[in-house]
């Protein structure tokens, strides 16, 4: 019946569901997101939910019209279709694909695709309406996509881009893949679909415990911040040197490398993205980023279950019988796979390991790496589980998970409702739930507290509790009480919510007094067989432990089964909370204390403190601070925990407020990006002790403005306005760095306005949210754009306003066209690009003094930019391909050129470039790095150069060949290795007077004492992971050493 529906009735509902081409539109050479064609999406909608309804109706009406006799379901559920309907086709703006990809897909899996929730309460007549509706819907719209002006342009673009990855891929494999045994590769091919299988499903907080969830359809790409450069900032290069860390998505911070410490907080998604990372890498399908990935053969290594009972961890005969694979692989194929350098070992959780046990654990990872190496290794914790550069020595690069942005939590309640099958206004109310109530906004910040406020608001009827401690009793209520008594679960047992609890609390506290994160099922049935004589035989009837025990373990929501014989709790946040109770109601405040200054305990402290009764509170912030003033080694970290407590000690006695808060101000100022971040997980709180800038060092200043960004709500804002006129260039952008984590409207008005521009500070725009709210900043000209945009987005973003400085990273760009409407402009950067752009020919245009170039892999010639005038600065840095000075601008008349060390020689610079006064020499060659360049020479002949960066491992080169630079007055040595003998650079640059020495992937020592020589010399900067030794000899040149953290 609904085939008999004409285009006149489907064609008016699919032009209106999208937007029309704009201008500029066939620009963009890229696929276009679904989600930003639809015209009720964003910004400027054009179709509201209710317009769409109204549409619907009109259609179904049409289908009735057309239908034969006894075709259509009863007047009476002509609503509910309608309603059905206008649902599915809201999803449109939910799916993650783009238009080339709709068209693949074809109309009937797009409609599956919009179908995959099946609507409830629908009559099978209804239903099958339903369906045949959505279908032909379907057909109109990826006809509709194929007459879009941009759509052959955009395919043909997305055919050449899938065959050069495909001829990538099989490069990649062709060098990956041993010939194998066939016993092997058929294991192989086994084992690969039972990883998909065991984590290809993800168990949704809130939602019907029995009901797992696609990942694909779950998985909510997470950000993370690279640990080693989150304290660089631009430096005196004008940003040529390592930037400031920026979040990005964990799938492009993971990219190319081979060894990864991963942290974030309880929560956050580490074990989610370890699944999503298996499950990509068994299906042959990791993302662009992680194209390292492709072929090897995933490891997942719990080590909550590795070490249970204090067993031995595995030798890698044993990874898959430890881990429960029910496959049996054939002798040696563990080994073998590991020899080839073919593997992926995803080791969860350092933090679930003891603390007396994780050397231990290192020393087995640093034995299995070192006996197979070449695999890739990504190991996950909790952020205080290990120190810092734990795992340097052995070549892990850190990177940290951040709490999620807006964009993301708007995201995350979007899919769970769809998972919950809810409507799209409910989620919308609880988006603006979230957005105007602080205590919501400080608490969604992972998917675990995502998730919980999600079931709440919809089981709550919009209602949410206030706080941590609130929160967590609401969804233990709901797992525990009220969801049973919603489904009318009957099982024989009456057990009410205290029962429960009192129970669940036992095996929490078991677990952290023992120090496990598991424990057997038989301890579990004992212990409940303790309690059970004192328990009211009316709540549990005649049932035995073991029949409580299998109750809890299948109805409460909170416990699992992860291989047989043992029990864990989902998730650590609640028996953190559960054990927490129990230490109150047992009132053990000295194992407690005693226990504070371990990770595994750091949560239970706060929430027995939240728990707690006021007297009960005083004793115990009391002890904590008596413990921190006697034990000098956990002095700073029990003294912060104690003012972290405050947040959750709503009644407390003065006295005991004015001496957690006094420890806490011996701490201040803040002077590391690590201080600052202990400071800001304190919370609000700490806003409250936070100095001016009156009296602060930089560092200091730049510290303290980091912790009230990292604090993250309204009240942060008077603090950060303070510090917007600061004389310092690094305090002034730490100040514009913060405006994308708070409401940006409010944030310029706040802490912007009127703040002065003398240091050009750079607006940084990271999500499409952000995107969109620049549209409404009145005049900055200094952006840096950091996120999945098109030309289109940037360009609709940017309309009208005038730009003088602009960096753009966006791996979505295939064509730099679109910026020819912001002339003029004076610098550009064009950092991280697809290798599908390679005409840098538009830029010429642009007049531009200053170009930096970054990872644009299919940039070949440059010799374009000669048409630049005016360019006087160039960097061509890491990820360009740059082979000789003739593939450069040599009619430019630069005076500043960073060039790759894949440049062979440099005897033709001062020919092409006589008035450079600063070039930079970068390493940006993976493995072993190449031999110097040939033409060193020249150098000395350069009459105007004074400025050099280079690569401390040129310097033995210089030397050597008796080559002295004595018009170089500044040195910027990089990379510098441990050790490295400074004699070299007195003889290379005898009228030296300012020189820096970096590392930021090794620590290097270096005695500075030979530096005594060079008279000229005013300063001596040591950055990154370098220390200076004999620093106190130097005393003609200040030093300037990093700080080290405190705390």
């Amino acid at each position: 019946m609904a085939l008999r529906v004409g285009s006149a009735a489907i064609t008016p509902l699919v032009r209106k569901l999208f937007r029309g081409d704009q201008p500029g539109a066939g620009l963009v050479a890229e696929p276009v997101r679904i989600g930003s064609l639809v015209s009720f999406r964003g910004e400027k909608r054009s179709l509201t939910a209710e317009d769409l309804e109204k549409l619907v109706r009109r259609l179904l009406q049409r289908a009735v019209e057309a239908a034969g006799p006894h075709e259509t379901p009863a007047p009476g559920e002509h609503e509910a279709v309608v309603q059905a309907l206008t649902r599915s086709l809201l999803r449109l703006g939910d799916l993650e694909m783009d238009d080339v990809q709709a068209v693949a897909l074809g109309p009937e899996k797009l409609a599956d695709a919009l179908n995959a929730r099946p609507p409830l309460g629908l009559s099978a007549d209804a239903e099958q309406l339903h369906d045949q509706l959505l279908r032909v819907a379907c057909l109109h719209i990826v006809d509709f996509f194929t007459r879009r002006s941009t759509f052959v342009a955009r395919t043909l673009v997305e055919e050449a881009r899938q065959t050069r990855l495909l001829v990538e891929a099989v490069d990649t494999l062709v060098g990956r893949l041993p010939a194998r045994q066939a016993e092997d590769a058929d294991f192989e091919d086994r084992y690969r679909r039972h990883l998909v299988h065991r984590h290809g499903r993800l168990t949704i907080f809130g939602i019907d415990i029995d009901d797992d969830w696609p990942l694909d359809d779950a998985y909510l790409g997470l950000e993370a911040v690279d640990g080693r450069t989150r304290q660089a900032v631009a430096g005196p290069e004008g940003g040529h040197g390592r930037r400031a860390a920026l979040p990005e998505r964990a799938e492009r911070a993971l990219a190319g490398r081979e060894r990864v410490l991963l942290r974030g907080v309880a929560g956050a998604g580490k074990t989610t993205l370890v699944q999503w990372l298996a499950v990509t890498t068994a299906e042959w399908r990791p993302s662009r980023s992680l194209a390292h990935l492709l072929g090897r053969v995933p490891f997942v290594l719990p080590l909550r279950s590795l070490t249970r009972a204090g067993r031995e961890l595995p030798a890698p005969a044993e990874f898959l019988t430890v881990v429960g694979c029910p496959h049996t692989p054939p002798t040696g194929w563990a080994e073998r796979v590991l020899t080839a350098g073919r593997g992926l070992l995803l080791v969860d959780g350092i933090d679930e390991v003891p603390e007396p046990l994780r050397d231990g654990t290192r020393r087995w990872l640093r034995d299995l790496l070192g006996a197979f190496p070449g695999n890739v290794c990504v190991v996950t914790a909790r952020p205080s589980a290990v120190r810092e550069n734990w795992l340097e020595a052995d070549g892990f690069h850190e990177l940290s998970l951040v709490p999620m942005n807006g964009e993301d939590v708007t995201t995350f309640i979007h899919r769970w409702h769809t998972a919950a099958g809810s409507d799209r206004e409910e989620a919308d109310r609880l988006i603006r739930a979230v957005r105007s109530r602080q205590d919501l906004s400080r608490l969604a910040t992972n998917p675990l507290m995502c998730g919980l406020i999600c079931a709440l608001h919809r089981t709550s009827r919009g209602f949410l509790p206030r706080g941590r401690e609130e929160l967590y009793e609401a969804g233990l209520r709901m797992l525990l009480e009220r969801r049973d008594r919603q489904r009318s679960v009957d099982d024989g047992m009456r057990m009410d919510y205290r029962s429960q609890v009192l129970l669940l609390e036992r095996l929490a506290y078991w677990l952290i007094r023992n120090g496990h994160s598991q424990m057997d099922r038989e301890d579990a049935v004992a212990l409940i067989d303790q309690v059970l004589p004192a328990m009211n035989r009316d709540v549990i009837g005649a049932a035995s432990a073991e029949e409580v025990f299998r109750r809890l373990l299948t109805r409460s929501g909170l416990l699992r089964e992860p291989a047989e014989g043992v029990v864990d709790f989902v998730h650590r946040t609640f028996q953190d909370y559960l054990a927490a109770r129990a230490v109150i109601e047992h009132r053990d405040f000295p194992l407690l204390v005693r226990n504070a200054h371990l990770d595994q305990w750091e949560d239970v402290v706060r929430m027995a403190v939240a728990h707690g009764r006021p007297d009960e509170r005083k004793r115990l912030l009391t002890q904590l601070v008596k413990r921190g003033d006697k034990v000098r080694r956990h002095r700073v970290r029990l003294h912060l925990l104690a003012m972290a407590c405050l947040e959750h000690a709503t009644e407390l006695d003065p006295e005991v407020r004015r001496e957690v808060e006094g420890r806490a101000a011996a701490l201040l100022p803040p002077r590391t990006y690590d201080e600052a971040k202990a400071l800001a997980d304190v919370g609000h709180v700490a806003l409250e002790l936070l100095p001016g800038p009156e009296g602060l060092t930089v560092q200091e200043a730049e510290a303290v403005v980091r912790v009230a960004v990292l604090v993250g709500t309204d009240a942060a804002l008077p603090k950060l306005a303070q510090f917007r006129d600061h004389p310092s260039v690094s305090v002034h952008n730490q100040v514009f760095l913060g405006w994308g984590d708070f409401d940006p409207a409010l944030y310029r008005q706040t802490v912007l306005s009127g703040v002065s521009l003398e240091h050009k500070p750079h607006l940084q725009v990271r999500t499409h949210t952000e995107l969109a709210a620049l549209a409404r900043f009145p005049g900055h000209p200094y952006l840096s754009l950091f996120g999945d945009f098109t030309e289109r987005d940037i360009t609709e973003a940017l309309r009208g306003k005038q730009i003088s400085e602009l960096s753009l990273s966006c791996e979505r760009l295939t064509d730099v066209r679109f910026l020819t409407r912001f002339r003029p402009l004076d610098r550009l950067a064009l950092i991280e690009g697809p290798a599908t752009l390679t005409d840098l020919s538009p830029v010429a245009e642009l007049a531009v003094a200053e170009l930096l170039l970054r990872q644009l892999p299919g940039v070949r010639d440059y010799r374009c930019l000669n048409a630049l005038t005016e360019l006087r600065h160039l960097y061509v840095g890491d990820g360009m391909v740059c082979r000789d000075l003739g593939s450069l601008p040599t009619e430019a008349p630069l005076e500043d050129l960073g060039i790759p060390s894949s440049v062979t020689d440099l005897s033709g610079l001062r020919a092409a470039w006589p008035g450079l006064a600063c070039l930079r020499l970068i390493d940006t060659v993976d493995g072993p790095p190449p031999p110097p360049p040939a033409g060193l020479r020249t150098l000395a002949d350069m009459p105007a150069l004074t400025e050099l960066l280079f690569s401390a491992r040129l310097l033995p080169a210089l030397a050597a060949d008796g080559i002295v630079l004595p018009r170089v007055d500044t040195l910027r040595l990089i990379e510098t290795e441990d050790g490295q003998d400074l004699r070299e650079v007195v003889a290379v640059f005898p009228r030296l007077r300012e020189l820096s020495l970096r590392a930021w992937e090794r620590r290097a020592a270096l005695d500075v004492e030979p530096l005594r020589e060079i008279g000229s010399l005013r300063t001596v900067t040591a950055e990154g992971l370098v220390r200076l030794v004999n620093a106190d000899r130097l005393a003609q040149a200040p030093v300037r050493q990093p700080l080290e953290s405190r705390y």
